[in-house]
């Protein structure tokens, strides 16, 4: 989204919860799941000035011309006197230049009062493309024939029967698997004009991502134009990671990084994966836990782009995930239930999960 207020400077000076050197912009942007800092100086003259947002799109047929806007009033001004004040200038709501541009200005301080801690060596590897795609469907679901669908590396997230947290560290089975494939299971050319419609339909099944305590970890996150493609503001919970690199195509794993950041990248929680390109984040896995990585737009999320990772426990309590408080109440008697077309005691492999039975103990009775 791009947000921009009539006739004033907006100073960048954070995203994420992190700060960065300070830059001024006309616009600013901020897409779905991120948060930005700025600071704004009233230097003008006294009086009302036009706040405006517009939606960062890539298909043009889906877009609301409609465009947010509230109006700043400089105190003591007599606005009662006052005409409309004028729109402010905005980026076309499909400048992908713009987008990309204004990216390559978030740098982090790198100072001594701020200093970062970009992993230089790398252990864990990582590459996952983020695809739209098409699940069958009867007639009488849709009539089409089909439906839409997303994925991350071909494989359509299904909602589990239970929390993946509690059936990991209680070991309970048949919830979900570790296979989720840590490089694309299909190598093509991921932002071409044409493909195979074979490409269009994905595994489904709920796989999680294993990566060890401490690792030094690169994913690059790699846009696909399946469907005419979009782009990806994409979320990965329980850290704040450093986006080095950005491009269009596809990603060149010799000559790419040689062009990373790797002296002020930014620190964040939510990359913009470029449309008809990709994204590279750096982090260390140095919180245990189960956390999902997805894509922030509700419609790919809901459609099934996104994917766990399990980071395993250090070495001692003290780099280990906590056992629940005491007094915690259990959750009895409690519904769950897969809401993705699930077939009741189907193969996990298929991506069916069976149904789940809760005890009043609050255990799966049905392992």
């Amino acid at each position: 989204m791009f947000v921009v207020i009539a006739n004033h400077t907006l100073t960048v000076v954070g995203r994420d919860g992190a700060y960065l050197k300070p830059f001024d912009r006309e616009f600013v942007l901020v897409n779905v799941g991120q948060t930005i800092d700025i600071l704004v100086t009233a230097n003008q003259s006294q009086g009302l000035y036009y706040m405006a947002t517009d939606s960062y799109k890539i298909i043009k047929t889906f877009h609301d011309a409609n465009k947010t806007t509230a109006i700043v009033e400089y105190r003591g001004y007599n606005s009662s006197l006052a005409s409309s004040p004028l729109l402010p200038y905005l980026p076309s709501n499909t400048d992908t230049a713009a987008v990309y541009e204004f990216s390559e200005w978030l740098r982090s301080l790198a100072s001594e009062e701020h200093p970062i801690d970009v992993p230089m060596e790398i252990d864990t590897r990582l590459v996952i493309t983020l695809s739209l795609n098409e699940e069958q469907c009867n007639a009488s679901a849709c009539s089409e024939g089909y439906k839409l669908s997303a994925s991350m590396n071909n494989i359509s997230f299904l909602n589990p029967r239970m929390d993946i947290l509690s059936a990991y560290y209680e070991s309970i089975k048949n919830v979900y698997t570790t296979d989720f494939p840590a490089f694309p299971p299909y190598m093509f050319n991921f932002t071409a004009d044409t493909y195979s419609n074979d490409l269009l339909v994905p595994v489904y099944g709920t796989r999680a991502l294993v990566v060890k305590y401490y690792s030094s970890v690169e994913l690059v996150l790699q846009g696909t134009t399946l469907l005419s493609g979009d782009y990806h503001p994409t979320h990965l919970h329980g850290y704040h990671f450093y986006a080095v690199g950005q491009g269009f195509g596809n990603f060149d794993p010799v000559n790419d990084p040689l062009n990373y950041n790797l002296v002020d990248p930014p620190k964040l929680n939510t990359i913009d994966v470029p449309f008809g390109g990709w994204a590279a984040l750096r982090f260390r896995a140095d919180n245990p836990g189960v956390w999902f990585l997805h894509c922030h737009l509700e419609r790919h999320f809901t459609w099934g782009m996104t994917t766990v990772l399990i980071v395993t426990d250090g070495p001692n309590p003290e780099t280990s995930m906590l056992p629940p408080p005491t007094g915690v109440p259990n959750c009895s008697d409690r519904s769950v239930h897969v809401t993705r077309d699930q077939k009741s005691n189907g193969p996990l492999e298929d991506g069916l999960l069976p149904a789940v039975t809760i005890n009043e103990d609050g255990v799966d009775a049905s392992v």
